[in-house]
């Protein structure tokens, strides 16, 4: 098995914010190859979807996006979150588009 450290995107909708946020997980995944270890981390990233009211008891929706970027690694903990990091900007389809390419160019090596 290999390890990978994967980042994986969520957008956050509902949040009140004028700018639309990103948030941006850095994943531990443990795979035999690098195709496995994309797919693993899609999976990730459609579980950890979710739903809930926030505080003002408006509701929040955390939607996956996509994987931008796979990087082989030594072992440490399967699935292990190391980095968040949550992006706001006022044009999402850009960089949503920008998300897109990147998984693209990942699922193709």
């Amino acid at each position: 098995m290999n390890w990978y450290l994967a980042k994986v995107i969520f957008k956050i909708k509902g949040t009140g914010s004028s700018m639309t946020q990103f948030d941006e997980h850095l994943r531990l995944i443990q795979a035999e190859d690098f195709e496995s270890a994309f797919r693993k981390a899609k999976l990730i990233g459609i579980r950890e979807e979710d739903q809930f009211f926030n505080d003002r008891l408006e509701p929040v929706k955390w939607e996956f996006v996509n994987v931008a970027e796979l990087l082989p690694l030594q072992g440490l903990t399967d699935g292990l979150e190391l980095y968040s990091q949550i992006h706001e900007t006022s044009e999402a389809c850009h960089y949503i588009r920008a998300v897109h390419s990147k998984a693209a160019a990942l699922h193709h090596q």
